[in-house]
């Protein structure tokens, strides 16, 4: 499956290129400890080789399904993101830094795998909840709301007797 992803570099002339792939559920089958299961995406990389680098350039659009951090409800995430890559040449492998690889000058192919894996979990927000609806009410579950709400304690419920013990508890240890 590694082919799916790679870019063949033996017999692609300087020059700009474009290659897209698709991104589905079988590619994060690929990443045992991927949070993303399902997703549909489409990847375009512009390709302009040179005879000292190779610049990519790749978009990376589509949705991916995550779970909700507030009621753990799957929902569809669009993702939407652009970034680059530099590979020069060298004599070693090195892939240290972030945004330049050095790869040697007899490789063949060069397999996005793991930065298209990157990319994309590097586009989902820190806190990933359901969407708002169009009148800015919450999608999540609503008997998990329910749920939650019974066991969120505010300070204006320290009247509740049940508050007055758990502070009696904690005051005493």
């Amino acid at each position: 499956m590694s082919g799916l992803y790679s870019i063949p570099l033996s017999g692609l002339k300087d020059g700009h290129h474009t290659l897209d792939f698709e991104i589905d559920s079988r590619f994060f089958e690929l990443f045992e400890e991927s949070e993303i299961k399902e997703g549909s995406l489409t990847v375009i990389v512009n390709i302009d080789k040179s005879s000292s680098h190779i610049d990519l350039d790749i978009r990376i659009s589509g949705k991916v399904r995550i779970c909700c951090d507030r009621c753990l409800g799957m929902f569809d995430h669009p993702i939407d993101c652009g970034n680059r890559l530099l590979v020069k040449y060298g004599r070693i492998r090195d892939d240290s830094d972030p945004d330049i690889i050095t790869i040697p000058v007899d490789e063949h192919e060069l397999d996005l795998r793991q930065y298209l894996y990157e990319f994309i979990h590097l586009s989902l927000p820190i806190r990933r909840i359901h969407p708002e609806d169009d009148s800015g009410n919450s999608t999540c579950d609503p008997s998990m709301l329910q749920r939650l709400e019974e066991h969120i304690v505010r300070e204006d419920e320290s009247s509740d007797p049940r508050w007055d013990k758990l502070k009696k508890l904690m005051n005493n240890n």
